[in-house]
C-alpha cells in the first residue's frame, strides 16, 4: 500500500511540470499605438510569445483579432485609451475575454484596411511583441501626391536674417540651374536693366532682329529624398538626458524639407514625416518609386564613449568601410530593422528583388554620392567640428538605390552631452539645415539633373 502511494506521488511530480506550463499565462507587458497617414502599429508587448488569430469584418469595416493564452488585464485593457481621435485607420477599440483562455480585440476601422500581423523574438530593451500593421487597403500613388502640392497655396518664407543673406551670396553660383539655385540660397534679386545702346551705333545699325526664347536647361521639377532616422518603435540612440535620435532627425528633417519647398521647382519626399518607423527597404523604395535625384538620410548617432563628437557624411562602401569606425555604424544601423520591428513574412517574398537590387549599386551612384557627400560635408564643416575631414564610405543599406546618388549624414554624437545640447536647440537645428540646403545647391550647381519627361506629369 504504501509502495503504490509512493508511486502515485512520483507520478504526480513528473506531471507536474506540464500542468504548470498548461495554466501558466503570459502577462503584458506595454501596449502602444503609433498612428500615420501611411500606416498605424499597434504593439502588445508581453513575457512570453502570444499566440494569435484574426479576420476581417465588412460593414462596418472592423479587425477582429483573438489571443490564446492571455487573461484580460488592466495593462491590456490601457489599449483602449491609445487610440487617439484622429487616427487615420481606427475610430475604436474593443476588448473582451472571449473565452477563459482567449481574449478577444475587436478594432473599429476608419477605411477598409489590409493588415499585417506577425510576432517579434525579443531584442534590445523589448521582450516578446504582438505587432498589428493596419495599411490602407488601396494604396495612395506618391507621385500624384507630390504632383497636387503644385496646386497647394505656398506658404510666406521666412525673411533670411543679414548672416543668411551674405552667406548665400557668396555662395550663390552661376550655373546650367540658374534661377533655381539662387533661390534656394537666397532671395531673388530685382531685375536688372537692360544696357543702353550708345547714340552713334544706334544711328549707324539696324535694329537687332530679337532672339529666339532660350529653352530652360532643366524642364522638369527636381525630387529630393529626405529620410530621418529611426521612428516608432526604434528610438535610436539616447543622449545623457534623454534626447530621442528619432526625435531630434525628424525636426531637422522637416524644417529641410520647408526651407527646400520655397523653391517652386523643389518637390520633398519625407520616408516618413511623423513618429513612426520605416523598414530600410521600404525607406529606398519609397525614393525610387517617385524617381528621386538625392536621397539624404539623417541621423544623430551614439558611439562606444560620450567624447566622440562631429558630424559625419557617409557614402555606400563597394567593398570594406574605410574605417573601424564607418564598418560600427552601419553595423548599427543596419540593426534597426530588428529594433523597429519588420515583418518578415511580408518582406521575404521581396527577397530576390531586393537582392537583385542590391546587387545592382554602381559604380556611378557612388561617384555621384560622393560629390553630394563633399558638397554637404564642406557646408556642415562650417557650423560645427567634423568627426572626419573626408567623406566616409561603408555598407549602410539605406544608401542602395543604384540609381540615386545617395548620403547619410551624422548631424552631431547625441553621446556627447555638449551635442546632445546644440541638437535640442532650435537655433542650430537651423543652421544644420542652412547648411544642408546650401551643400545640395552646390552640389545641383555643379551637376544639374538631366532632363526628362517628368514635368508633363508632375
Amino acid at each position: 500500500m504504501k509502495r503504490r502511494e509512493t508511486l502515485g506521488l512520483l507520478a504526480l511530480l513528473l506531471k507536474a511540470p506540464d500542468t504548470l506550463a498548461a495554466t501558466s499565462q503570459a502577462s503584458i507587458v506595454a501596449v502602444r499605438v503609433w498612428p500615420a497617414q501611411e500606416y498605424t502599429r499597434v504593439t502588445i508587448e508581453s513575457d512570453q510569445p502570444l499566440a494569435v488569430k484574426h479576420f476581417l469584418v465588412d460593414s462596418p469595416h472592423r479587425l477582429v483579432i483573438d489571443i490564446d493564452g492571455l487573461e484580460l488585464s488592466p495593462g491590456l485593457r490601457e489599449l483602449i485609451g491609445k487610440v487617439k481621435a484622429d487616427d487615420p485607420y481606427i475610430t475604436g477599440v474593443r476588448v473582451g475575454q472571449n473565452t477563459p483562455t482567449v481574449v478577444r480585440i475587436v478594432l473599429d476601422l476608419r477605411q477598409p484596411a489590409a493588415p499585417q500581423i506577425f510576432t517579434l523574438a525579443p531584442v534590445a530593451a523589448y521582450k516578446n511583441r504582438l505587432v498589428f500593421d493596419l495599411h490602407p487597403k488601396f494604396e495612395a500613388d506618391p507621385l500624384l501626391a507630390l504632383a497636387q502640392e503644385r496646386d497647394k497655396k505656398p506658404s510666406a518664407a521666412a525673411t533670411p536674417s543679414p548672416t543668411q543673406r551674405a552667406e548665400a551670396a557668396a555662395s550663390a553660383v552661376n550655373d546650367a540651374l540658374g534661377d533655381l539655385i539662387q533661390k534656394i540660397e537666397r532671395p531673388p534679386a530685382p531685375a536688372a536693366s537692360a544696357p543702353l545702346t550708345p547714340p552713334a551705333q544706334a544711328a549707324s545699325k539696324p535694329a537687332p532682329v530679337p532672339a529666339p526664347a532660350v529653352e530652360p536647361k532643366i524642364d522638369r521639377l527636381i525630387i529630393i529624398a529626405l529620410d530621418p532616422g529611426h521612428g516608432g518603435e526604434d528610438p535610436g540612440a539616447v543622449g545623457p538626458s534623454g534626447l530621442r535620435e528619432k526625435d531630434v532627425v525628424l525636426a531637422v528633417g522637416l524644417k529641410l524639407r520647408k526651407r527646400l519647398q520655397t523653391n517652386p521647382n523643389i518637390r520633398v519626399l519625407m520616408t516618413r514625416d511623423a513618429d513612426f518607423f520605416v523598414p530600410l527597404q521600404d525607406r529606398v523604395h519609397k525614393a525610387r518609386r517617385v524617381q528621386a535625384d538625392l536621397f539624404v538620410s539623417i541621423h544623430a548617432d551614439a558611439f562606444l564613449t560620450p567624447q566622440a563628437r562631429g558630424a559625419s557624411v557617409f557614402v555606400l562602401s563597394d567593398g570594406a568601410a574605410t574605417s573601424a569606425a564607418a564598418r560600427w555604424m552601419a553595423n548599427r544601423e543596419n540593426a534597426a530593422d530588428m529594433v523597429g520591428g519588420v515583418n518578415v513574412g511580408a518582406a521575404t517574398k521581396d527577397a530576390n528583388v531586393l537582392r537583385a537590387l542590391l546587387d545592382m549599386s554602381t559604380t556611378a551612384q557612388i561617384k555621384d554620392s560622393l560629390k553630394l557627400g563633399g558638397e554637404v560635408l564642406g557646408q556642415i564643416g562650417k557650423i560645427g567640428k567634423l568627426h572626419k575631414a573626408k567623406v566616409e564610405q561603408a555598407g549602410f543599406a539605406v544608401l542602395k538605390a543604384p540609381d540615386i546618388p545617395s548620403i547619410l549624414v551624422e548631424t552631431a554624437f547625441i553621446s556627447n552631452p555638449e551635442e546632445e545640447k546644440k541638437l535640442r536647440d532650435p537655433d542650430y537645428q537651423d543652421e544644420l539645415v542652412d547648411a544642408l540646403a546650401s551643400g545640395i545647391a552646390r552640389y545641383f550647381a555643379k551637376n544639374p539633373p538631366m532632363a526628362r519627361k517628368r514635368s508633363t506629369t508632375l
